[in-house]
């Protein structure tokens, strides 16, 4: 897949995130590294509802937001199985088409937890890609067993995409396709409040 770094950038979303130690005598923020406990990092490509910091850091501490990532010829698709019998989001191949991730910087340590929200065994796998910018990126894909073509996504989870492609900056047209995307209503009155709610957090 051939890939394009749109822009870099560096910030924080969460108040417990810390400077991370790089093994260069300085922590990322420029403070000189001293009583710092050393924390490797990694760097998580997101695509769907992931996109929108504070979705992300509910789960996981965000160190930082490195940049945004082009993918020629993949499209983004809501047709993987959740848990919950919706849509939720995936990349597949497809010629001429054009999907975006933002690249965030994680710890190491804390990709274990994100896999076991994401559902990695149980319809996504962990996949890689390389960009000549960021270099190595890890990112979930969904498994050809867990996809149905016929899914689509509860409303509040096409909210947080849109949300976080907005928040972002993606390009116009990503935003209008994505605004389009049939969504149906949640009847679990409970959850689909919870995740409305989470959206109104300022970014």
């Amino acid at each position: 897949v051939g890939i394009q770094s749109l822009w870099p950038t560096q910030r924080c979303y969460r108040s417990d995130c810390r400077p991370v130690y790089t093994g260069q005598g300085v922590a990322e923020d420029g403070a000189p590294s001293r009583n710092l406990m050393p924390v490797t990092t990694l760097h998580y490509l997101a695509y769907g509802s992931n996109l929108f910091p504070p979705r992300l850091a509910a789960r996981i501490a965000i160190r930082s937001v490195v940049g945004l990532i082009a993918l020629p010829d993949t499209a983004l698709e809501f047709n993987k199985r959740g848990a919950d019998g919706s849509g939720k989001c995936n990349l597949r191949a497809r010629s001429g088409a054009v999907a975006y991730g933002v690249v965030y910087r994680i710890a190491t340590a804390d990709k274990v937890a994100l896999d076991r929200i994401e559902g990695v065994g149980h319809g996504y796998h962990v996949d890689t890609l390389h960009d000549h910018q960021h270099g190595l990126c890890y990112f979930y894909r969904a498994d050809e067993t867990a996809l149905d073509d016929r899914l689509r996504p509860y409303d509040w989870y096409k909210a947080y995409v849109l949300a976080g492609a907005r928040h972002h900056q993606l390009p116009a047209d990503y935003l209008a396709a994505l605004a389009v995307i049939e969504a149906q209503t949640d009847e679990d009155a409970i959850r689909r409040r919870q995740n409305f709610d989470c959206l109104t957090q300022r970014v």
